[in-house]
Order: C-alpha cells, then sequence, then structure tokens
C-alpha cells in the first residue's frame, strides 16, 4: 500500500489540501452506487486516498517541534477526524487487524458486506468470518504479510447472514507511525452490488425476498410454520415406527430446510451418545457423516454444554474449531464439516432432557439467527415428546408382552395319558396386550384345563384376566368340581374393581377310569369345544352359563364326558369364532366339519391345521387375539 512514512520535513498538508481529499472521498461514494461501478477501480482509488489521509496524519503527529507555529493542535483533531471519516464511509469494505489477524476497525461497508451491525466484527478474528475452506490459507497469506510487508490477495468467500459472498480479500501492510504491525484488509466482490439481497443456501434454507420489511417478516413467519407442520406431520405419519428410524427422518429434514449438517446426540446412561449424523446427499458427505456419526461429543463440546446447561447456543461466526470434537485422525469436526456457523439445542419435553441437536451451516448456508434458534427449539421440543411417548409405549409393551406370557405360559404341566398342544394368535393389528388365557393344572384325583377370555383390550383387562386365571388354578387345587372352581372364581372377581370387565371360562377335570377319560366340563358364558371322536365324527358343544364377574350367584352349565383312546376336544376363545371371511362367512360354522378329517391325529396337528384354516380365511388380518386348546387321550397311564 503505502511506501513509507514522511519525514516532518515532508511539505505539509494545506487546508486546501483537506477539502480536495473531503470531495474526493464523497465522490468516490457516490461514484460507488452508480449502476455497474467498477469495485477494483473504485478500490484502487480509495486506498489511494486513504494513503493521503494517513500521510497527512503522519505529517501532523510528526509536527512536535514547533517549527510550523501555523499549525494548531485543533487542526491535528481535525484531521484525525477526517481519516476516520474517509475510512468509515470508503465504499470499499475495509478492515484494520493486528499482526494476530484481530480485527480492530471494521468501516461501514465492510459492516454492510457482512449484514451486521457496526462493531460486530471488532475483536473477532478475520479467518471467523470468511469461509472454512480459506481460513487455513487467509492465516498463512496474513503471516507472510506479516513477515515480508509484501501485498497479499487470497480468494474466499465473505460470510455475511443470507450466504457467502465470492470475492478476493487485499492485504496489505499499514505502517502508520507508533502502530506498528498493523495490516489493512479490502474486500473485492467483483461484479456484487453492495445492496443486501438473498443468495442460494446450500443447506436447504430457503431464501427470503427483501421486497419490504413486512413481506420478509411474512416469509419467515411462513417458512416457520411450513418447517413446524412438515415436522409434526413427520412426527405423526412415524408413530409406529422405532425411535432410531424417527430420529433419521427428522434429520433428514432438517437438512432438507433449515441446515447442511444435522447432528443428534442423545443421553444414554447419563452420558451424551452421537445417534445420527445427516448432511448434504452426496458420496463424499456420506462419508464424511459416517466420520462424525463414530465421535462421541467430548466433554466441553457444544453439545456437551447445552446437555449440562439445558439452554441453546448460538455462534453466528464458529471461531473454536474445537466446538464439536476432533475427528478420528484429529482432524477438528467442525472443519471437516465445512461448518461456519452453529445452532444447538436441548431436546428437552418440560421435564426431561433426552439429548442434544446440533445445527450445521456451510458458508453458502448463511449465518443462522435467532428466529431459527426459536424454530430449533420448539422442534427439538417435539422431538423430545416423541422419544417420551415412544418410551413409555416400549416399557408399556414390554409390561404387555410380560403379562401376556404369565396368562400363557410357554409349557403347561404335562397330564398323564392326555396329548396336550395349544396355540395363541395375536392381532395382526393393534399392539394392546390381549386377555385369553389358558393353564393345566393338577387338581383332587385327577387334573384340570382351563380356557378363558376377557371383554376389552389393555392392561386392565389383562389384570382382570390374571385375576380370573390364577384363582381358577388355585381353587381347583382343593376342588374337583369345575362349577364350584368357577364360582369361587366369580366370587373373587366380584370383589375386586375391573371397571365392570368380565370374564368367559370353560373349566375342565380330567380322570382316568381304566381306559376310559373321564371329562367334568363347566362353562361360564365360554363357547363350547368341538368333540372330535376317532371314527370321524365332530360336532360342537354347547357352551352357555354366565360369565364371570356380573352376577354374585351364577350358575355355570355342566356336561360330562367320556373320551376313549384317539377322542379328542378342541376348545378355543371367542377370536376364532369371530373370524370370518370376506363374504361375511364364519370360521365357527365350518370348525366341527374341517376337525373331522384330522381325527385320530395327534392334538399338535390338530392345532396347526385349524391355524392354517384361521389364516386363510381371514386373509391373514385377525382383529382379535385368539387361543386354541387341543387335549387328546392317549394311552391310559399305568396305575
Amino acid at each position: 500500500m503505502g511506501s513509507g512514512m514522511p519525514d516532518v520535513s515532508e511539505p505539509q498538508a494545506s487546508a486546501g489540501d483537506m477539502a480536495d481529499l473531503r470531495s474526493r472521498s464523497a465522490a468516490l461514494r457516490h461514484a460507488a452506487k452508480l449502476r455497474g461501478a467498477d469495485q477494483r477501480t473504485l478500490l484502487d482509488a480509495a486506498l489511494a486516498e486513504l494513503d493521503a489521509a494517513i500521510d497527512a496524519l503522519a505529517q501532523a503527529s510528526g509536527d512536535s517541534t514547533g517549527l510550523a507555529s501555523d499549525r494548531t493542535l485543533s487542526d491535528l483533531h481535525s484531521e484525525r477526524r477526517l481519516l476516520r471519516a474517509v475510512f468509515a464511509d470508503t465504499p470499499v469494505p475495509l478492515y484494520v487487524i493486528d499482526r494476530e489477524g484481530t480485527v480492530l476497525r471494521a468501516n461501514s461497508a465492510a459492516c454492510e458486506l457482512l449484514d451486521v451491525g457496526q462493531g460486530y466484527a471488532t475483536g473477532r478474528s478475520l479467518t471467523t468470518l470468511v469461509d472454512p475452506a480459506a481460513r487455513a490459507a487467509l492465516r498463512s497469506r496474513l503471516a507472510a504479510v506479516n513477515r515480508t510487508g509484501e501485498n497479499a490477495v487470497v480468494a474466499c468467500g465473505v460470510l455475511r447472514a443470507t450466504g457467502a459472498v465470492r470475492g478476493e480479500l487485499q492485504i496489505s501492510p499499514l505502517n502508520v507511525r507508533g502502530d506498528p504491525g498493523r495490516l489493512l484488509v479490502a474486500v473485492t466482490t467483483p461484479g456484487a452490488s453492495r445492496q443486501r439481497g438473498p443468495v442460494h443456501r446450500s443447506g436447504g434454507s430457503r431464501p427470503i425476498k427483501s421486497a419490504a420489511p413486512d413481506a420478509a417478516v411474512v416469509a419467515t413467519a411462513t417458512r416457520r410454520l411450513d418447517m413446524l407442520a412438515a415436522a409434526t406431520r413427520l412426527l405423526l405419519e412415524s408413530a409406529s415406527i422405532s425411535e432410531s428410524v424417527l430420529l433419521q427422518r427428522c434429520g433428514r429434514l432438517l437438512t432438507q430446510e433449515l441446515a447442511t449438517w444435522a447432528v443428534i446426540d442423545i443421553r444414554r446412561r447419563d452420558q451424551l451418545r452421537r445417534h445420527f449424523v445427516a448432511g448434504p446427499d452426496d458420496h463424499e458427505s456420506v462419508g464424511l457423516a459416517h466420520v462424525a456419526a463414530s465421535v462421541d461429543p467430548g466433554p466441553g463440546s457444544v453439545p456437551d454444554q447445552v446437555m449440562e446447561s439445558g439452554t441453546a447456543q448460538l455462534i453466528t461466526h464458529a471461531d473454536d474449531e474445537l466446538a464439536l470434537g476432533l475427528a478420528p485422525d484429529k482432524v477438528p469436526l467442525l472443519a471437516l464439516l465445512g461448518a461456519a456457523s452453529v445452532l444447538s439445542v436441548p431436546l428437552a419435553d418440560g421435564t426431561r432432557q433426552y439429548g442434544v441437536l446440533t445445527l450445521l451451516r456451510d458458508g453458502d448456508g448463511g449465518q443462522f439467527t435467532v428466529a431459527d434458534a426459536a424454530l430449533a427449539e420448539d422442534i427439538g421440543g417435539l422431538l423430545a415428546r416423541a422419544i417420551s411417548a415412544r418410551r413409555t409405549l416400549r416399557r408399556r409393551t414390554e409390561a404387555a408382552e410380560a403379562l401376556r406370557a404369565s396368562l400363557l405360559p410357554p409349557v403347561l404341566k404335562p397330564v398323564p395319558g392326555v396329548d396336550i398342544a395349544y396355540a395363541h394368535m395375536a392381532p395382526t393389528r393393534g399392539r394392546e396386550v390381549g386377555g385369553d388365557f389358558y393353564d393345566a393344572y393338577p387338581t383332587p384325583g385327577g387334573w384340570g384345563v382351563a380356557i378363558g377370555d376377557v371383554c376389552g383390550k389393555g392392561e386392565d383387562a389383562a389384570a382382570a384376566t390374571a385375576s380370573a386365571r390364577h384363582a381358577i388354578r388355585v381353587l381347583a387345587h382343593s376342588n374337583a368340581d369345575p362349577a364350584g372352581v368357577l364360582r369361587g372364581a366369580n366370587d373373587i372377581m366380584l370383589a375386586e374393581d375391573f371397571g365392570g370387565r368380565f370374564v368367559t371360562a370353560s373349566a375342565a377335570h380330567l380322570s382316568w377310569d381304566n381306559a376310559t377319560l373321564r371329562v367334568v366340563l363347566a362353562s361360564a358364558g365360554h363357547p363350547g369345544p368341538v368333540l372330535l371322536k376317532a371314527d370321524g365324527r365332530a360336532r360342537l358343544l354347547p357352551g352357555g352359563g354366565v360369565a364371570l364377574g356380573i352376577f354374585p350367584d351364577p350358575e355355570p352349565t355342566t356336561l360330562e364326558l367320556e373320551l376313549s383312546t384317539g377322542d379328542a376336544l378342541f376348545f378355543f376363545t371367542d377370536g376364532l369364532a369371530d373370524v370370518r371371511s370376506q363374504q361375511t362367512d364364519y370360521v365357527e360354522d365350518h370348525l366341527a366339519d374341517s376337525l373331522a378329517p384330522l381325527a385320530g391325529r395327534h392334538a399338535a396337528e390338530l392345532v396347526s391345521e385349524i391355524r392354517k384354516l384361521v389364516l386363510e380365511f381371514s386373509g391373514g388380518v385377525l382383529l382379535d387375539d385368539l387361543t386354541m386348546l387341543a387335549l387328546r387321550a392317549g394311552v391310559p397311564p399305568r396305575a
């Protein structure tokens, strides 16, 4: 830039010179506003005028001997003010930085280029104001200018709120007496206008037209509502998917609409773990996402700070390269992902914090704003509520599965001389625990079997069924009469509050009399079983009776049977009776005829074949759970 500071013997600037300088500076400002203004020419002219002002100030500062008696202190102050005015109003973006690259001053054009207020850049490192990809080269150029005193040029993108502005940084040593080691950085943007305007954001953010302030506000509000609606719709449409898939889908949505990268960290066992990283849809970015996803957020990282504090962090110009930690090869993740602006919010539902959502924008994506932070916090809250709902559902499902296992034991106690098989078919729609049960247990002088169903679904219904099942089992240990057992179970059901739930049940007492299996069957509102004789005859036996838990003195229906070797009883719950075809034909109407050809087969074959019939009849769609229990008289046990 300048060639050196003048000695005090050099001619002093006159008042006319200062007036001319003011006039030329004003002309340059006007010229910069003209359509088609040549930025490079204006820059050269502005720097020349700045050199002249610096020389004038240096001469005034060196006039300390009193030789120029016509110069007064007020003249010196006036020239300093002129220098500041020339610097501030020069139509080319200018920065004065120190040897370390910290911005000491930025003129109006520089602030306007960044789309920030006066004083924003002061105190920041110049490298944080440019595209991350150019920061290393800029540091090297600044060091070279400091070392050699020669000018340098760096091509880069200057970051502003709406995206990166491509241009060049012209770096020159600034030789001001008393202030050594300062540099002057001028920014040129070939063909660019100083007027603010949106640019394309690679992170998916939609530009906001700046036709009028009101229009911009409306556009921002509309974009916010659109994004919230999209996130809400995603959460509602993904009600049946896992938590992990939900987070992945939400991360991809955010990279399409709000950010270049989305990083989701989840709290597991009181430690923040990286769960998913989403970015641009290209081969290189997919590889970077895998690298970033392999690194958990360490202590002191931005996600860790947000997790600890529970408050969001907005970093418009990311200057801490360790904000996201280091990749396995020790490269800062912030640089690896090319992040220029960072927004990190907690995933919290007001009572619990589940993790942290961190959004990143590259230079072209622009800077996150306070409005973006509010939007991200809203989305984080929605995600947290979705996580909470899924975890609650998972716990309830696990509890339901445990309860179902207690109602449907995987193994029944063997009954001597009797072949027993059973199967439970869960509904294909809905995940609530059903109320079916089956059991086999010893009784005085023989064995007992029971099967039942409850009115309704869910934990309350299953609790009513569990009460009935265990009551039947316990009472049967001391009572061989199945009707008496059902009456006792009814008394227990009435003594408890099951919200009006009632249970249908069949209980049978089995005992061998030489080669005959005697069966005493009692029913409390349950469908009767199919009696399948060894010779192929099959008929549906009557059920009847009143369900348990309704009236205080029900009288179960009873039936006595004698089974010979090869004879079988096929029990089932209401779920099977309700199965129908598309032609509204009920499978129960065909049950006896379907079992007849299976006479003489093992109990397991009976259950297997009817299972196939049910699936074929229903087209694989079951609206209710159903249970089947088959027992077949075999060889009598030895006395």
